[in-house]
């Protein structure tokens, strides 16, 4: 089970930040919650808890993270 957490970013950085974060092989993911808003997600195996949120705490200042609520559940789109 992953630990995630979100963050609003501006749109411009989710591009910077994913390269970052993917150069941190393994150490977290992230994925675009809502590119309009800038809502990210990032997750991290619970075992690495530690150094994935040491990273972004230093990226928070660097690109602006701002912790954000999770996502509401809405239902499916009818088809």
């Amino acid at each position: 089970m992953l630990d995630k957490r979100w963050y609003v970013v501006s749109r411009r950085d989710i591009g910077y930040l994913r390269f970052i974060l993917e150069s941190y092989d393994g150490l977290l993911f992230m994925r675009t919650v809502d590119a309009a808003t800038g809502t990210i997600e990032v997750g991290f195996h619970p075992s690495r808890r530690q150094d994935a949120l040491a990273l972004l705490h230093a990226l928070s200042d660097e690109v602006g993270l701002a912790p954000a609520d999770p996502p509401r559940l809405t239902d499916p789109p009818v088809v």
